[in-house]
């Protein structure tokens, strides 16, 4: 605490504080010179109301200082957390990774959890899946079965469950990737093949191991944070994934370039598949999980996809604007639960609208053009028809994929080829109807190397579960 006080605190800094006395309404804390009452809006995280529940005379609580004028402070009470967390942020339009967090305090922690641990990354996955299923001529309008359904493993006989223990019967495959179904993931995974997803997730650029099986589908395998926010990045750049850098050139003190790094770029989905999964990820903030995050969808054009594993031990929300992708993680080292219902949607989205609300504020309006909220077969045609195979060959040095990604001191590279368009059929929507199923349990793995350690850390034992 002497340490805390040697210099006067100022605002935004974090102070251990002295109780001198809990009243009725407040609870006067003393932080060196400066005197600070605090009342029930200063420590309503605790979700008590009460000072005398929270605060005793004698008690030495960490403070954030909100404002300090004289010998008075105005103060709320805070916490250093067991829980940590990664954020990654990356420019759609040339990899450049824009903003990093590894973990909530570098002094206590040097592992980088956005690089280098790799967890489960639960319902998040099914974006490959779905992608994949665009590709080989699926809707978002077709339809499949959320119903019981079993299938013999190496471990067993295995039954996947719904988030919710519920089955809808048949709905659409934008309904199954909006409410995060898990059962209609597994039959879609099962129908197209795992190889062709295992596939789809390299020209994506994860690297991880990928297990072969169907919980495949429920996010099973471990990915790293920067890996798997890179890769969502190619839905809003039509189709193209740039490779993550955070370096882009280096030059010497008169400007001249040393050495550049030009982007890897890969041609991983046509447009017209990139374009339906936009949509089909906007519905994810309208109706699906992420639905409390809506009055921010209304007031910019986003999309993302939550992500929840077994026994709430990883939460995690990926999404992006036009522009730029964001994707937050949250768990403990130890893979410890965090709390029942603590889901992505709970625990990762709040902090993924926080960030973006910043960023985007401050941002010339954007929009998908081509990606509006789909609500009738109708518009798959529109989407289909402006990403006509015409318009898909290769571009020039000059085309606007490779002018966004290409430095000033170099070149233009030349796109890849793209893709044919996919043709995808668009039927009638289909009902609703009930949901329910778990992964198989996974071997136990090991807790993150500690600080300055260089093993990445496994993922948790727990399979994930929406």
């Amino acid at each position: 605490m002497d340490e805390d006080w040697r210099k006067p605190p100022a605002a935004g800094d974090m102070v251990h504080g002295l109780v001198m006395d809990v009243q009725k309404d407040y609870a006067l804390v003393r932080f060196g010179n400066l005197n600070a009452r605090l009342s029930a809006p200063d420590f309503a995280w605790t979700q008590k109301t009460s000072p005398a529940d929270v605060f005793a005379a004698g008690d030495v609580d960490l403070f954030e200082i909100k404002e300090a004028r004289g010998n008075a402070a105005h103060a709320a009470l805070d916490q250093l957390p067991d829980v940590q967390g990664a954020l990654l942020a990356i420019d759609n339009a040339t990899g450049e990774i824009k903003a990093m967090v590894g973990g909530y305090d570098w002094n206590t922690s040097k592992f980088n959890r956005a690089v280098q641990a790799e967890r489960q990354v639960g319902s998040s996955f099914k974006v490959y899946v779905y992608a994949q299923a665009l590709m080989d001529g699926t809707s978002p309008f077709d339809t499949v079965s959320d119903s019981p359904i079993g299938y013999h493993t190496s471990s067993g006989w295995w039954s996947p469950h719904n988030y919710d223990d519920k089955f809808e019967g048949t709905i659409t495959v934008l309904h199954a990737l909006a409410e995060s179904r898990n059962v209609p993931a597994v039959r879609t995974l099962a129908r197209i093949g795992v190889d062709k997803v295992i596939k789809l997730a390299r020209k994506f650029g994860i690297t991880s191991r990928l297990v072969p099986n169907l919980p495949l589908a429920l996010g099973a395998s471990d990915l790293s944070l920067i890996e798997h926010t890179s890769a969502f990045t190619t839905f809003p750049n039509d189709g193209v994934h740039i490779a993550p850098r955070l370096v882009a050139r280096v030059t010497d003190y008169d400007g001249r370039v040393l050495d550049d790094f030009t982007p890897d770029i890969t041609d991983v989905l046509p447009p017209s598949a990139a374009r339906l999964m936009v949509s089909m990820l906007r519905e994810v903030f309208n109706s699906g999980t992420a639905v409390r995050g809506k009055p921010f969808a209304a007031k910019y054009p986003v999309a993302g996809k939550t992500g929840t594993t077994n026994d709430f031990t990883d939460a995690w929300f990926l999404g992006f604007s036009p522009s730029l992708t964001c994707g937050v993680y949250v768990g403990f080292d130890d893979h410890r639960t965090l709390g029942d219902k603590e889901e992505g949607s709970r625990v990762a989205l709040p902090i993924w609208l926080d960030f973006m609300g910043e960023v985007l504020k401050s941002r010339p309006a954007e929009d998908f053009p081509h990606s509006p909220l789909l609500t009738s077969p109708e518009q798959v045609k529109d989407i289909l028809a402006s990403a006509a195979p015409e318009r898909l060959l290769a571009p020039t040095p000059a085309a606007p994929v490779a002018a966004a990604v290409a430095p000033a001191s170099a070149p233009a590279p030349v796109a890849p080829v793209r893709q044919p368009v996919v043709s995808v059929p668009a039927p009638a929507a289909a009902k609703k109807e009930p949901s329910a199923g778990q992964s198989p349990a996974r071997p136990a793995a090991s807790p993150p190397p500690k600080a300055g350690s260089g093993p990445v850390a496994r993922g948790s034992a727990s399979a994930p579960v929406h």
